[in-house]
């Protein structure tokens, strides 16, 4: 009997500091994320199994998958891209998520990336008279700089019928996922106010970015949705030396001042761990940093959301919200890394997945201190 009671009381002291840990964890990072490529129907139960088994182990709360066409949509089936879930593939998701209490949502890029290299993407391919730089052709070969500044095609947000399509597939794919937030991308976007759109030429860059944002926004507010974007396009990029990627050189960082404070930022930075995140929390706007592949750069912006959040004022706290890693390799490749490396025991520092774990093991660090 007392070597029962023993074991009872262990437990019990086991789940109190497990229990006390988690709220100390959601005090400190809100959203421990993840942004990855939807998987591949070949592929989907396998990353479900990894969803249970090595992602929801390590405290994450949030899963953003990049859809953007791989959906059997049916309100827009001209948009279905290759590798499509279908609905039932869509609902193991959920239900994984559901177990492990992560919040799941969508992705479909918006405004920007509607081509890549020399592929046009499907909502252009379908509707050509949407496209905010008709003049400018996919080249066979594609090189960087280019002498039409092409990065990535995008639609043109003055379009009177472009809202139409993209609402619907809003709809539709957050419907499928139960979800209550929806991630739109809107990230480099570089095509923007084109002097030859006759739409938009003329207009300011940064009011244009701002209504889109505002348009989309307000959509997914009628069913109690938020809006997540990128924070690129709302950082000045030139004098701040932060670059034309990570920040904007067409002024559209302007627009930080001018769209809703609900909507949630993941400021992204490869490099380095620049505070930016300052930058979006003092304007009234939820922030969470993301980082890539560098595990010792990921463990730094970790510990720096820890300490924004710790030393803001009562006013401003809450906008630290935490962090997003983001995996920019198809989920099996990050699946692959992730089985590879737990075999080796020379851990990398290098590599998304290292990243990943450098982010929940730093998290699991403060949470205990």
């Amino acid at each position: 009997m007392k070597k029962i009671f023993i074991s009872i009381f262990s437990l019990l002291i086991f789940l109190t500091a497990s229990q006390s840990q988690s709220v100390k964890i959601d005090s400190i990072f809100p959203v421990r994320g993840l942004c990855i490529e939807a998987p591949s129907p070949n592929i989907l139960d396998s990353f479900v199994t990894f969803i249970d088994q090595e992602l929801a182990p390590r405290k994450l709360n949030t899963l953003i998958l990049r859809i953007d066409f791989n959906y059997k949509f049916q309100k827009h089936p001209e948009l279905i891209d290759t590798m499509p879930l279908s609905k039932a593939d869509v609902k193991k998701l959920v239900a994984v998520c559901k177990k492990n209490n992560i919040r799941l949502f969508p992705q479909i890029n918006l405004l920007g990336h509607q081509s890549w290299a020399t592929h046009l993407g499907k909502l252009l391919q379908a509707y050509p008279e949407f496209d905010e730089t008709p003049s400018v052709k996919i080249p066979v070969k594609y090189e960087w700089p280019n002498a039409d500044g092409l990065y990535c095609k995008s639609y043109c947000p003055r379009h009177p019928e472009v809202h139409k399509v993209v609402f619907n597939l809003i709809d539709e794919i957050c419907d499928v996922f139960e979800a209550d937030a929806f991630h739109a991308g809107m990230d480099e976007v570089f095509y923007l106010g084109d002097d030859k759109c006759p739409r938009c030429q003329g207009h300011d860059k940064a009011e244009l970015f701002a209504s889109e944002v505002k348009k989309i926004r307000d959509h997914l507010a009628q069913n109690n949705r938020e809006l997540w974007i990128w924070g690129d396009r709302l950082l000045e990029g030139k004098i701040s030396g932060l670059g034309m990627w990570e920040g904007s050189y067409n002024n559209t960082h302007r627009a930080i001042d001018m769209i809703p404070k609900d909507v949630f930022i993941c400021d992204w930075h490869y490099e380095r761990p620049d505070k930016t995140p300052v930058i979006f929390a003092n304007k009234g706007i939820r922030v969470a940093t993301s980082p890539w592949r560098n595990a010792d750069l990921t463990a730094r912006q970790v510990e720096d959301m820890a300490g924004f959040r710790k030393d803001a004022t009562p006013q401003v706290k809450a906008n630290y919200a935490g962090i997003v890693q983001t995996v920019w390799s198809p989920a099996v490749f990050f699946m692959r890394e992730a089985y590879e490396t737990m075999k080796n025991k020379n851990a990398k520092t290098m590599g998304q997945w290292a990243s990943y774990v450098a982010m929940s093991d730093k998290m699991l660090e403060l949470s205990k201190e």
